[in-house]
């Protein structure tokens, strides 16, 4: 009897102290929500303008997920978890991802120089040029694209365009004209490998590669290999050709005389800026994909549980490369990597494009993660994740 007595007390205890484990829990996650939601909520505060889709989870669970504001003026869409957004930059791991998967397959190898994949980069220039030095930025090629008239006027010296002007070449290329200017580049800002410097049309070139190495159209070949494989539903790149309708769009503060009659919001405060609006919007690799919260949330899971590549291919991608000019930041393959003494390993992205303005995050060691989508960008990026992080670790989440 003593010993049955004991073993009830011993179970209720545990009992008691899975109860109070709960209920501390509960209560983390409560303060977790009403802390999220008192910053969001004075950082995009009307609920009829632009503003953002904020989503935290811990492994499987969702901890907090809400929307602020409206996806589309003109039609009256509120942002939720299933808006459409472009996350502009994040797109780029995508980029590195597929490489990545390629090289699991023997298709190729991100030592291989780019010239291999692309004729016009054959030239001695580009001779040390390799794979893993676009997905690190670490490359040296400039971005030369013309941004000015003069430039332009030099640009249609060299090379044939469908564009009359300038304006619309920003506005409009895709990637094969986006990136045909690296034709006239001859010299390198750095030895390959020696150097950081933040690309995007370097980005741009996985798309062609892609399609030498497989011999299949780029979308296509992304949605069945990448997207399908993540269980990705909603998420697309971006074309002019398809239907729109169902894409969230961007927007920034209308200021002055609307000198191109963009579309303006019916009280004057806010101008649509994303294609049409925007320059340099519509290439791919570097920034062209849209998706939900939701769906980026399944994307993470997939990525970091082995759906999408193994772990040698994974760990490639997240083992700081080279430091870049953010403090205690380096780059690995598509994706950044924060390490802050005293503090939770960060691997996280962000994005701008038009309108929008983004940052996704990822805590390895606690499994947590949350993403900020937003369709304006007149709101403090920087100071908002930093916020968030404090949050985070303020509930011992991180």
């Amino acid at each position: 009897m003593k010993f049955h007595a004991s073993m009830r007390i011993i179970l209720l205890a545990c009992l008691f102290v899975g109860i109070l484990s709960s209920c501390s829990h509960n209560r983390a996650v409560s303060a977790l929500d009403s802390s999220l939601d008192s910053l969001f909520t004075s950082i995009f505060p009307d609920p009829e303008a632009p503003g953002a889709i904020v989503l935290v989870a811990k492994g499987d669970t969702i901890l907090f997920d809400r929307g602020y504001g409206m996806a589309d003026l003109k039609n009256g869409k509120a942002i939720c978890d299933t808006t459409l957004f472009n996350i502009c930059s994040i797109s780029k791991q995508f980029a590195a991802v597929a490489l990545l998967k390629l090289e699991e397959q023997g298709k190729l190898d991100l030592d291989d120089h780019v010239g291999k994949f692309i004729p016009a980069l054959r030239l001695p220039q580009f001779s040390e040029v390799t794979l893993f030095h676009l997905l690190s930025h670490t490359s040296g090629i400039p971005d030369c694209r013309p941004r000015t008239d003069e430039e332009w006027a030099e640009y249609v010296k060299h090379h044939e365009t469908s564009f009359g002007s300038c304006r619309d070449y920003k506005l409009y290329s895709l990637t094969a004209e986006s990136v045909r200017y690296m034709a006239d580049v001859d010299t390198l800002v750095f030895e390959p490998g020696t150097g950081y410097e933040y690309q995007n049309p370097t980005y741009q070139l996985v798309l062609p590669i892609i399609e030498d190495v497989t011999r299949e159209r780029f979308n296509p070949w992304m949605k069945a290999n990448i997207f399908d494989v993540a269980g990705l539903k909603h998420t697309v790149y971006f074309d002019p050709v398809d239907d729109l309708r169902a894409l969230s769009h961007g927007y920034i503060p209308a200021e002055g005389e609307n000198t191109y009659k963009l579309w303006r919001s019916p009280d004057g405060k806010w101008e649509e800026c994303d294609y049409g609006e925007a320059f340099f919007f519509p290439t791919k690799t570097d920034g062209g994909i849209y998706t939900s919260a939701l769906d980026f949330l399944k994307w993470k899971k997939a990525l970091y549980s082995g759906k999408v590549i193994g772990d040698s291919a994974l760990h490639k991608a997240i083992t700081p490369v080279i430091e870049t000019d953010i403090p205690m930041t380096s780059y690995g393959l598509g994706l950044f990597i924060e390490q802050v003494p005293g503090k939770a390993r960060k691997i996280f992205h962000t994005g701008d494009n038009g309108g929008y303005l983004t940052v996704e995050a990822y805590f390895p060691e606690h499994d947590v993660y949350y993403l900020i989508f937003a369709n304006r960008p007149d709101w403090p990026r920087e100071k908002t994740y930093e916020q968030v992080d404090s949050i985070l670790h303020a509930y011992k989440f991180i």
